[in-house]
């Protein structure tokens, strides 16, 4: 399956699975490696983990509920910084699942967490964690949408979680990245 029909098939299931309750919901999708994601060491290429991320949050977005108003607003979901670290190789055929989460946020941006899991003979392995900032922009007031606006349009009432240590660190790296032109 490739990116596309992965992407129609996380989409149907969004729309007739369970609802995500936000902040705290954790989207979980499962996933297999098909030979078109490996790369010339055989296992999984980095940039499909990219993109098989990408899902995990559209999945996000879609069971929340968020979705309504994005369409009706005409709003873009924007990712605008990344990290990302690889622990452990995902080799053809090997059958993982993707969870995303919402760690935190401040003002306009949120802080998102995803990590691909997979189960092996002493338990749950980690095969990659990565922590994204977003947000959502609306193009006719030309800013960013409040995280505070986006909970109410969805009904929900909540107080950002302090922010995990790596996100500090992520988002100091960031600022010094942008400094530096």
């Amino acid at each position: 399956m490739n990116l596309w029909l992965r992407l129609v098939v996380t989409i149907v299931s969004a729309l007739f699975g369970p609802r995500i309750p936000p902040p705290d919901g954790i989207s979980r999708l499962r996933f297999r490696v098909w030979p078109h994601d490996l790369d010339l060491s055989m296992h999984m290429n980095n940039g499909r983990y990219l993109g098989i991320m990408d899902l995990g949050r559209l999945d996000l977005i879609l069971r929340s509920g968020l979705w309504r108003s994005i369409l009706r607003r005409r709003w873009t979901p924007v990712l605008d910084a990344a990290i990302i670290r690889y622990r452990r190789e995902l080799r053809a055929f090997r059958a993982f699942r993707l969870e995303t989460r919402i760690l935190c946020w401040t003002g306009a941006t949120l802080l998102i967490e995803q990590r691909m899991l997979s189960e092996g003979p002493d338990g749950e392995i980690l095969h990659a964690v990565a922590i994204h900032r977003a947000g959502i922009y609306d193009r006719r007031a030309r800013s960013y949408v409040t995280i505070e606006r986006l909970m109410k349009e969805i009904g929900i009432r909540a107080t950002s979680p302090a922010p995990p240590d790596a996100v500090a660190a992520f988002l100091a790296a960031e600022d010094a990245l942008r400094r530096s032109g």
